[in-house]
C-alpha cells in the first residue's frame, strides 16, 4: 500500500511507522529508529503500519498558497517553496540553504514516483486533514487520479480522539507520532471514482479562481486574499517591542490554524516594507529582530 501525505513531518513519521526497529517487547516497542536517533514513544503505541518506508510519498507542494495555474512540479512552485522555507534562518547553514534550493525538485520526484506506482497498479492510501495545505493537496491529487483506475483509500484525520480519561485535539497529521498512525486505520474508507471526480471538480474550481491563498472556511476550501490571516498578527502586535519569533510563536499557539511560521514571517516582512511594522532592533536572523506596530 502506497501512503501519501502532504507535509514533511507527517511523512517522516509515517516512514518511521513503516520502518521500525523495536527495542523491548513487554508492552510493545519502547522506541523507534528514525534519522539515526532513538525516540522513546511519548504517545500510546497502537501498532505499526504494514510495509516499508519506500512506500511513503510526500507531496509537500503547499497548494494552498500561490498561483495554482502553474504546474505543481514546475519552476514557479519550486521558487515559491524555497522563498517560504528559506525565511527560517535560525538553524540554517550554507549546506541547508543549498538543499532548500532543490526542495521543489524533491517533491517533483515524489510526484514522479507516485505516477510510477500508479502505472504499476498499486493501491494507494491518502492521509489528509482539514488543514488548508492538506485539503488542497488532496483535491489536487484527486485531479491527477481521475485518469487512473487504481484502488484508492483515504484516512481523514478526526477533529479529536478520546483516550481513557482525556481528549486529544488534532490540527494536522504533523502532530501525529509514528506509533500513533496505526490507531487511525479504523477511520480508513474506500474512495469511489465518483468521489474522486467530485474532488477533482473542486480543484478545477479553485484553479479557475486562482486566489493568492486558499483557506478552509465552514468545511469548504475557498480562495481568499493574501491578507486573510493578517488579523492574527495585528491581534498580538502592539507598540511594545517583541521578538519576531516570539510573536509568531504566540500566533501559532493562539490561533490553532495549520499555517506555518513562514507565512506569518512573509506577511510581517511585507508590512515592514509598507511601514506598518517598525524594526526596533535589527538582526541578521529575521526571526531574532525586535519589532512593534508602527502606528
Amino acid at each position: 500500500m502506497i501512503e501519501i501525505l502532504f507535509g514533511e513531518s507527517e511523512a517522516a513519521s509515517m516512514k518511521a511507522a513503516k520502518n521500525k526497529i523495536a527495542v523491548g517487547t513487554a508492552n510493545g516497542p519502547v522506541s523507534v529508529w528514525m534519522a539515526g536517533k532513538k525516540i522513546p514513544p511519548k504517545k500510546p503505541f497502537t501498532g505499526w503500519v504494514e510495509g516499508t518506508a519506500d512506500e511513503v510519498i510526500c507531496l509537500g507542494f503547499m497548494m494552498d498558497i500561490g498561483n495554482i495555474k502553474e504546474p505543481a512540479d514546475g519552476l514557479y512552485r519550486s521558487r515559491l517553496l524555497y522563498s517560504m522555507y528559506a525565511q527560517n534562518q535560525w538553524e540554517q547553514d550554507v549546506e541547508m540553504k543549498e538543499q532548500l534550493k532543490h526542495i521543489g525538485d524533491v517533491y517533483a520526484n515524489e510526484l514522479y514516483r507516485l505516477k510510477r506506482f500508479l502505472d504499476c497498479g498499486e493501491k494507494i492510501r491518502i492521509w489528509y486533514s482539514d488543514a488548508s495545505y492538506s485539503r488542497c493537496g488532496f483535491y489536487h491529487l484527486c485531479w491527477i487520479l481521475e485518469k487512473y483506475q487504481n484502488e484508492i483509500h483515504v484516512v481523514k484525520l478526526p477533529e479529536y480522539v478520546v483516550r481513557d480519561n482525556y481528549t486529544v485535539v488534532y490540527k494536522n497529521w504533523g502532530e501525529t507520532a509514528a506509533e500513533e498512525f496505526a490507531g487511525f486505520l479504523p477511520y480508513e474508507e474506500n474512495l469511489s471514482k465518483e468521489e474522486v471526480h467530485l474532488y477533482a471538480v473542486y480543484w478545477s474550481e479553485l484553479v479557475r479562481d486562482n486566489s493568492p491563498l486558499r483557506a478552509v472556511i465552514n468545511g469548504r476550501v475557498l480562495g481568499v486574499p493574501e491578507d486573510f490571516y493578517d488579523f492574527l498578527i495585528w491581534s498580538r502586535l502592539s507598540d511594545k517591542p517583541v521578538r519576531e519569533a516570539r510573536l509568531i510563536g504566540d500566533i501559532l499557539g493562539y490561533s490553532q490554524i495549520s499555517v506555518g511560521d513562514w507565512w506569518y514571517a512573509k506577511r510581517i516582512e511585507y508590512h515592514i516594507r509598507q511601514g506598518k511594522i517598525r524594526v526596533v532592533e535589527d538582526s541578521e536572523n529575521k526571526y531574532a529582530r525586535m519589532i512593534c506596530s508602527a502606528g
